[in-house]
């Protein structure tokens, strides 16, 4: 049987690192902490992705705010999405407790209260900086990805930008995109006809009862300018610290589809926005993904697929994502095995489904001699867990269940008054707070058509040549098909201007 000294040794050797680090805690050996064993995770391989799971009250909440925290002291921005809305105490240090200080001493860490440069954002109307992104921005691809569509739909969706790009029709929110959609098979569907082909109205009316359930869900607060610059979530303060961005969605929890509306436009974004940074010794940005199940549940196949790759392209560009959920099962195989950092808290095997799965997770970490994977994984108190990472080489770590570091800022949320006085205080809350809603699609098309019925008009109030010479009782397509906005604007009821 292995001895504590044999077990240190394996420790250290296995976390052992040259470059910057962030500890996680103390290795623990027949259920004790092993002081100054501390597990640590190379600063390089935070890019890796990872997985923090475990059942509820286990500590990944705090886990995550760990993580943060010490992501910022190094200098690296976070973005966390605070779904259960527990994350906004990192603006405040810790007030300190005896037990967290008798924790660290069997860690041997010193702990030191502190709070962190902290952004709060925000989807809805809740406080903060507001999140916003126009309907050009997300292209073709992904809008027929988010709207889960058939092939037919995604073509006729990739000729209304067409169309709109043809024609310089701005595509700011829904209701540019939707009344593009009903030009085309309206007033305009002989201009669509002549230019792009016969657009069929059944196929449109199916992408416009999914927009519409896109807009019941709160989508039209996101969709329209100002856009938010991602470039502003790597903000380092005058300490050189990063920025932690906390996106507060305590309000959109029944909403899975725009939060995953939100999250693959903002990885889309962030992919296409910054450069390739290679093998760095650093990240350039990290997320956290809380609740992460709500993204893979409520995702079409299509929409997976478009996840994995950006998870597997993203690192490249020095991004790191982390799924924070109860069960790694929650979490798509090909989505699992890119993730390099796996901090798994207890599960609970209260049935036979559990008990399936706390055998497929223990499979998912490397073989350890010094513990039986499936039973510690039933025996962890709250903030202890099973790690496994990285090193700088990219091997895996050795298996060590962790004493887990305390967050050195408040493990509760601010005051009223003290989000009031954080918000009040943004540059970037000022910078996005304005909502424009500048001349678009929408209201080119209004006057577009518009017009069209004016000279409709006069044509039809002229008066008529004498009786010798003949004229032709053919009417011109174009008016015959713009005096028919009548009837259309009667059962579709475009034209009329939505008050926001």
């Amino acid at each position: 049987m292995a001895s504590k000294e044999e077990f240190f040794e394996h420790i250290e050797k296995g976390y052992t690192t040259k470059g910057d680090y962030l500890v996680m805690g103390a290795a623990m050996f027949e259920g004790k902490a092993v002081t100054n064993a501390h597990v640590k995770v190379p600063l390089k391989t935070m890019n890796r992705h990872g997985l923090i799971a475990g059942a509820t009250g286990t500590g990944k909440t705090k886990t995550l705010q760990v993580l943060a925290e010490n992501l910022s002291d190094k200098g690296v921005p976070v973005l966390l999405m605070d779904l259960k809305g527990d994350l906004s105490g990192i603006a405040q240090p810790s007030p300190g407790h005896p037990k967290i200080d008798e924790r660290h001493a069997q860690i041997g860490l010193p702990f030191e209260p502190k709070s962190f440069p902290v952004e709060i954002l925000s989807l809805s109307e809740q406080d903060g900086v507001k999140l916003r992104a126009t309907v050009s921005e997300f292209g073709p691809v992904l809008l027929s990805r988010i709207l889960d569509l058939s092939v037919t739909q995604e073509g006729i969706v990739a000729v209304v930008f067409k169309y709109c790009d043809d024609n310089k029709l701005p595509l700011l929110d829904l209701k540019d995109f939707k009344k593009v959609l009903q030009y085309a098979t309206g007033e305009g569907k002989a201009e669509f006809t002549k230019h792009y082909g016969r657009i069929s109205t059944s196929s449109t009316g199916t992408i416009l009862r999914k927009i519409i359930e896109l807009e019941q869900q709160g989508a039209e607060r996101f969709f329209g300018e100002k856009s938010f610059e991602v470039e502003d979530l790597t903000r380092i303060d005058e300490n050189g610290r990063g920025y932690i961005n906390i996106i507060r969605l305590t309000d959109i929890q029944d909403r899975p589809k725009l939060f995953s509306t939100f999250m693959l436009s903002l990885l889309a974004e962030i992919y296409s926005t910054f450069p390739e940074q290679g093998d760095s010794d650093r990240p350039e940005l990290v997320l956290f993904i809380d609740e992460a199940h709500l993204i893979f549940n409520e995702a079409s196949k299509a929409l997976l697929d478009q996840i994995e790759s950006i998870v597997k392209l993203i690192r490249s560009k020095g991004i790191g994502l982390y799924f924070v959920t109860q069960n790694p099962t929650d979490v798509p195989d090909a989505v699992l095995s890119q993730l390099g950092l796996k901090v798994q808290h207890a599960l609970r095997a209260f049935t036979a489904k559990d008990r399936k799965a706390i055998k497929l997770t223990a499979e998912n970490y490397p073989d350890s001699e010094f513990y039986d994977t499936k039973e510690v994984l039933t025996s962890l108190g709250i903030g202890e867990a099973l790690i496994s990472a990285l090193d700088e080489k990219g091997r895996p770590t050795p298996l060590a269940a962790t004493l887990l570091r305390a967050p050195m800022s408040r493990m509760d949320v601010l005051t009223e008054s003290e989000l009031k006085t954080l918000v009040t205080r943004s540059d970037l809350v000022k910078k996005y707070s304005e909502e424009i809603d500048r001349e678009s699609a929408y209201e080119i098309l209004n006057e577009k058509i518009e017009k069209a019925e004016a000279e409709a008009a006069k044509e039809k109030a002229r008066p008529k040549t004498t009786a010798r010479k003949r004229t032709s009782t053919r009417q011109n397509p174009v008016i015959k098909v713009l005096t028919s906005a009548t009837f259309i604007r009667g059962v579709l009821g475009v034209l009329k201007k939505v008050i926001r």
